[in-house]
């Protein structure tokens, strides 16, 4: 197939891109053009537009030293060791395994006991590089979430009458790299009419197909609209049954529209006021306005299928992340992949929630999030329940990160 017959069939495919991309920032609109005449051509005009190039992008990993890492010496890393293993059981078998073997299979004779080991074998193995975001700046920001707990059933009753949907049986996932081997790892999500793909229904779509029995196949029933829908957000969680018995769901797939901060559109509209939009500020509205809250849920058009989770992840375990492996308290954060490998130590200076308290620590980049989009931009895993809850809710502050890699796989 020659460039222009695959630009031809790819053409439609990146216009449903458009429309089912997964969860991202909403993108600002486009520059209005200048009326003013264009300069003629000038070397004598150097303010002419388009005539001085934009400045290139900073490398979003740039080599740094051990001595550069605020708190590295403080943090005790035996904490972030259980976690460290979990990688290496995760990163085995996958193509960079190669390049992380060394380390794993160096660990199996460090003395976890010892903090000063555990430091010295990750001095040892790997080289730290700071993350830095495209114009150059170190900082950004760092948000939390956990695990959290719904009462359900599996039957819908007068209670349980929210629905936690499974994926629907008409969702399409189309690999672009399948047409083009240069989009390989991006995807578009949408269904079949006809001969056409066509954009998968939004949220306020699939609320509405749920009153005429067309929506999705149920998982479950919870009790609660508000906690359903923060569940989404969160990715994971449990759900209790009347007979005590807890179920674990996970995210198994999404329907392609663009996430919308519920936060940021009561703040647009004057519902709250700056320092009100956390997970307990927009909870306490939804509470007050219960005759609102459709409304503004489907302003929202993502919406996160979810899939029961095996019972090889017990009630001691974290819920699994993108990794593939159980995510751990307090010492696993989400990234965005494309910056940052998946499975690698990340060094983490933030600050405690709504606090200037320092929070410095030895974490590992397991998981991905649909709003966790940037080089210096992480999730911060809480743990699981209703304190975890209260932590992730409310944390919105400003961090730094360091990457550690092996060697082999430090950017050139």
């Amino acid at each position: 197939m020659n460039k222009r017959h695959r630009a031809l069939l790819l053409a439609p495919l990146l216009l449903l891109l458009a429309a089912c991309a997964g969860p991202r920032a909403p993108q600002p609109a486009a520059p209005v053009a200048s009326a003013a005449a264009p300069c003629a051509a000038c070397a004598p005009c150097p303010k002419c537009p388009g005539a001085e190039p934009a400045p290139p992008a900073a490398k979003p990993l740039q080599p740094a030293r051990w001595d550069d890492i605020a708190g590295w010496n403080e943090d005790d890393p035996r904490a972030a060791w259980p976690a460290f293993l979990l990688s290496c059981r995760g990163l085995a078998g996958k193509p960079q395994w190669p390049l992380w073997q060394p380390a794993c299979e160096a660990a199996k004779s460090v003395d976890a006991n010892g903090a000063a080991a555990v430091r010295r074998f990750f001095e040892s193995q790997f080289l730290p590089f700071v993350a830095t975001n495209p114009e150059g700046s170190t900082e950004g920001m760092i948000t939390g979430y956990y695990e959290p707990l719904l009462a359900g059933a599996r039957k819908r009753s007068g209670t349980a009458r929210y629905p936690l949907h499974a994926v629907p049986k008409d969702l399409l996932t189309i690999e672009l790299g399948d047409v083009l081997p240069e989009l390989k790892g991006k995807r578009l999500r949408g269904r079949l009419v006809g001969n056409k793909v066509l954009p998968y229904y939004s949220r306020a779509e699939i609320v509405e197909r749920e009153r005429d029995h067309s929506a999705p196949p149920v998982l479950l029933w919870v009790d609660d609209a508000v906690e359903a829908f923060f569940l989404q957000i969160q990715g994971s969680g449990r759900v209790r049954l009347p007979s005590g018995e807890l179920v674990r769901v996970g995210y198994a797939d999404q329907n392609g529209h663009p996430y919308q901060s519920i936060g940021r559109v009561l703040l647009d509209r004057g519902d709250l006021q700056p320092g009100e939009a956390s997970m307990q500020g927009i909870q306490a509205w939804a509470r007050a306005n219960p005759q609102k809250l459709d409304e503004l849920l489907n302003a929202n058009p993502s919406y996160v299928f979810f899939r029961e989770l095996p019972a090889k992840f017990g009630p001691e375990d974290g819920p699994p992340g993108a990794l593939g492996v159980p995510l751990l308290a307090e010492r696993t954060i989400a990234v965005d992949p494309r910056h940052i490998p998946l499975g690698a130590p990340v060094f983490l200076a933030t600050t405690r929630p709504n606090s200037e308290t320092p929070l410095r620590r030895l974490v590992m980049a397991q998981d991905t999030g649909g709003a966790i989009k940037g080089v210096v931009r992480a999730d911060f895993f809480w743990g699981f329940g209703a304190e975890a809850g209260a932590q992730a809710g409310r944390m919105k502050q400003s961090g730094r990160m360091w990457v550690l890699l092996p060697p082999g796989a430090a950017p050139k």
